[in-house]
């Protein structure tokens, strides 16, 4: 299973939001490049960035300091954030990122998916954050009427490789995840499951592995709750 420590950058400082809000966020740091690099020192081969202005926004914002973060570390990144048009795709994959993450943009232009698709294949993902079952976009603060699984089902079968799913009740909260909700989505053939969102302790993280590919862990990091090197030693791989 891959471990996906979180960084989320917003006004150029690592910060956690408490269910998506922006009026509700703690600093951690000034320094995401630092952040970054003290990941790779732990041992985490990935890292999950999202650019929060971006998404908020519907532009990359802290696309620089992003680029920084994948060229002077080795770590395998996937970014999220305000990415909306084929433009903004092509600058992040041509500058060496992995992989990016639409999220709005895929929900509210299909066919800017599907040529994503067609020309980045493999290095698209599509980020799916779930308020009470339902879509939410636009950095969360507006919930559509798609359900959230039958969304998933419907992507697997245009051939999105994997899928960010969070549930947004749980994100930020310490409280632990929605494990039943990875099981369910884990039934979705040829689809790789990332789970995000509340993941808080080392046994539910044992539970996650066996239903989906990654997790992402943020709040549970800085708070002290996990320890990134031991989550690593134990899980990354499995």
């Amino acid at each position: 299973m891959k471990i996906f420590p979180a960084i989320d950058i917003m006004d150029g400082k690592v910060v956690r939001l408490v269910m998506g809000s922006y009026d509700n966020s703690t600093v951690y740091s000034d320094d995401p490049l630092a952040i970054a690099k003290g990941f790779e020192e732990a041992g985490a081969g990935h890292i999950h960035i999202v650019d929060l202005d971006g998404a908020r926004e519907g532009t990359p914002a802290n696309f620089e300091m992003i680029e920084a973060i994948k060229s002077k570390t080795d770590l395998w990144v996937q970014v999220g954030g305000g990415i909306r048009d084929m433009k903004k795709a092509d600058r992040y994959i041509n500058t060496g990122i992995d992989r990016i993450i639409l999220g709005t943009a895929a929900i509210k232009n299909p066919d800017f998916l599907n040529d994503a698709l067609d020309i980045h294949g493999e290095k698209i993902a599509v980020g799916i954050d779930a308020r009470n079952g339902n879509i939410a976009v636009n950095g969360w603060k507006e919930t559509t009427k798609i359900n959230a699984i039958s969304y998933a089902k419907m992507l697997a079968r245009k051939g999105v490789a994997a899928i960010i799913f969070t549930d947004i009740s749980k994100d930020g909260m310490l409280g632990g995840t929605n494990s039943e909700l990875y099981k369910k989505l884990s039934e979705i053939p040829k689809m790789e499951i990332i789970a995000s969102g509340g993941v808080t302790y080392m046994e539910e993280i044992g539970e996650l592995s066996g239903y989906v590919s990654g997790v992402i862990i943020g709040k549970a990091l800085y708070d002290g709750k996990l320890d990134l090197a031991e989550v690593v030693k134990t899980y990354e791989g499995n």
